[in-house]
């Protein structure tokens, strides 16, 4: 029998954790991790499809996501290429027509201790503002427009992309910003085919 590293221990209180009883679906923490894992999503927090299956962006986002990172649906979903963790692990329920915050109960508590158990991670992927405020807090970015902090994407790179969120909401803010899929994507796409296949 294998000893649970670290990772393995807070995964299980993670996903026992009742921190938020209030929430409209009740508490279901949904994220993926393991210990050697070398690029890490931190996103918002799950939607309500993605509440219903038990499985991070496993929806639309989610298809497009993996278009993106170009990698096939089975590696996607291996925790130790790639961890899934983020700012908010349950469902938050709805709020100005949209997906309310994440609640900021789960990043205090587990965000620190679950990302000091990944030291293998390479590679850093931000999706949404208040992963972006979190990861570059301290930084000029951590409050800046998305199309900006995207115009300047080297500065950050190779240890972390910013990316727009992959919902179909987003077609405008793509089409707007060619270059996000013109210059950026290729160069994600070959540092994420290095780092699984090294």
């Amino acid at each position: 029998m294998t000893t649970p590293t670290l990772c393995d221990r807070l995964l299980t209180d993670i996903r026992q954790c009742q921190l938020c009883q209030g929430l409209p679906l009740g508490p279901k923490p949904i994220l993926q991790a393991g210990s050697n894992a070398r690029i890490l999503i931190a996103g918002q927090a799950p939607g309500q499809i993605t509440h219903q299956r038990g499985r991070p962006f496993d929806d639309a986002s989610g298809e497009r996501l993996r278009r993106w990172l170009a990698v096939d649906h089975d590696t996607f979903y291996d925790p130790n290429q790639f961890a899934i963790v983020p700012m908010g692990f349950c469902y938050p329920g709805k709020a100005n027509g949209g997906d309310a915050a994440p609640r900021p109960e789960c990043a205090a508590t587990w965000r620190a201790p679950l990302l000091a158990a990944l030291p293998n991670i390479e590679l850093t992927l931000l999706l949404g503002r208040y992963a972006i405020a979190w990861h570059l807090a301290g930084t000029v970015f951590a409050k800046q427009p998305l199309a900006q902090i995207t115009t300047h994407w080297q500065q950050l790179w190779p240890q972390l992309m910013v990316l727009p969120h992959p919902s179909p909401r987003n077609n405008r803010w793509l089409a707007q910003h060619p270059q996000f899929e013109a210059q950026q994507l290729p160069r994600l796409q070959q540092r994420i085919a290095s780092l699984l296949h090294t």
